[in-house]
């Protein structure tokens, strides 16, 4: 989930703290990472190449859809990874690095590194359309230092399931490249992906049977395009779904209550939403206006 955009950034949350009924939770291992290198894959689509030495801290998932947890100081504060987060929260908390959260584009466990895909926002020079981990990126030089955490995930193409639907925007990109890349080559079914501008769309890796239909302009022709398709039958029917929160109710509306896809055979979640920055949007997951189920 490459979700850096003004509307969307994921932001800080507690990594220490008590819950009722539990104890304290233990502070997510960081790995510290340097910058190997930088590409600029599309106007506004930068990929960023991180390794170094503690490569195994960081736990690998392997599932498709992997993100982690990175950590972004405040410009000028000085501090350098990795982070004493009870001592700077105790200290000073306006200091606290923000948190936001990026899916893994691909692991290279043989040169140790992790790329991460940004959506450069803006002019794409750092200012202030721009998001903080955008900006990090933009602004990052090979041999700088990030913290992370992870990696999280949960959903990989089933190699038993005979079709496949796939719908996401720039934040789902890289979950779905790397789901198409690992597919078999004989898998059949759909790919929507919304982006806003034509320009940034890729050539993607993909099984012949398997097609990849790029969705430009307003997010809301990807549910169009969805309620188009042929749904009739779900039969061997697998479904990834992440979008913005507003849009992703709909999706889910139409693909499990009009459509009656299983829920068990829908991977489905916001990846984000509109007018919220990430620790507004992981708090409402908590509270009504966050549930994308009816």
């Amino acid at each position: 989930m490459p979700f850096d955009t003004p509307q969307s950034e994921p932001a800080p949350t507690r990594d220490a703290g008590t819950t009722e009924g539990r104890g304290p939770r233990k502070p997510r291992a960081q790995a510290v990472l340097e910058v190997i290198s930088k590409t600029r894959i599309s106007p506004r689509l930068l990929r960023v190449r991180l390794g170094g030495e503690q490569f195994s801290v960081l736990r690998r998932n392997d599932h498709t859809d992997a993100y982690v947890k990175l950590l972004i100081a405040v410009p000028g504060s000085g501090l350098r990874p990795p982070y004493d987060l009870d001592a700077i929260r105790e200290q000073d908390p306006a200091q606290l690095p923000s948190r936001r959260t990026y899916t893994v584009r691909r692991w290279d466990l043989e040169a140790r590194t992790v790329d991460l895909d940004f959506v450069l926002h803006g002019h794409g020079d750092g200012g202030d359309d721009d998001g903080i981990a955008a900006r990090w990126a933009d602004e990052a030089q090979p041999g700088d230092q990030i913290a992370m955490s992870g990696a999280g995930g949960g959903y990989s193409p089933s190699p038993g399931s005979s079709r496949h639907l796939l719908i996401g925007d720039h934040a789902a990109l890289p979950a779905i490249a790397a789901a198409l890349e690992s597919m078999d080559s004989a898998a059949q079914g759909t790919a929507l992906i919304h982006l806003d501008h034509a320009e940034d769309t890729l050539q993607l890796e993909h099984p012949a049977g398997l097609e990849v239909r790029w969705v430009i302009g307003e997010r809301e022709q990807l549910l169009a395009e969805v309620a188009a398709l042929d749904l009739a039958d779900p039969t061997g029917l697998q479904v990834f779904c992440h979008a913005e929160r507003g849009l992703t109710k709909q999706l889910r509306r139409l693909l499990v209550t009009e459509r009656q896809i299983p829920r068990e055979a829908i991977s489905i979640s916001a990846y984000w939403a509109l007018g919220r920055v990430e620790d507004q949007f992981q708090a409402e997951k908590r509270e009504d206006i966050g549930k994308i189920d009816d």
